[in-house]
């Protein structure tokens, strides 16, 4: 059994970073695609568009990293990510089509912008596993 749980562990740890090491590359290439054009190489599109290839190649990547992480969990802690990731995905939905309406309709005096229904996703998904985790403790 203490064998079992290490190699769990050990599985979990690796999967871990690997999902880390993705999604790391993934936001440095983001960064590069948003930031570059205009501090690096003066809006080349052919740079722009190399460096969203390599961006949408290193997104895939890490979906494939964050299911294989999510299928070598536990029960528990797959519940707990399922959860999750359904909330997250309910709030983003009817919280991104809503403030989309806002901005077509004039509601608001800005434009909506994507980042900000990913942040309100990043943090619905984080909330969610805290409150899964401790709730199931």
């Amino acid at each position: 059994m203490s064998e079992n749980t290490s190699s769990f562990a050990a599985r979990n740890r690796r999967n871990t970073v690997r999902l880390g090491a993705w999604t790391f590359a993934w936001l440095v290439t983001m960064a590069l695609v948003a930031f570059g054009p205009v501090f690096l190489w003066d809006k080349d599109p052919l740079i722009t568009g190399v460096f969203i290839v390599i961006n949408l190649g290193l997104g895939a990547g890490m979906i494939y990293a964050n299911v294989r992480h999510v299928r070598d969990l536990d029960e528990l802690q797959k519940q707990i990510q399922l959860e999750a990731m359904g909330l997250s995905l309910g709030v983003g939905l009817i919280v991104g089509l809503s403030y989309s309406m806002m901005d077509i309709t004039d509601l608001i005096g800005w434009d909506a912008e994507i980042s900000h229904l990913v942040f309100v996703q990043g943090l619905t998904y984080m909330s969610a596993v805290a409150v899964g985790t401790w709730r199931y403790k």
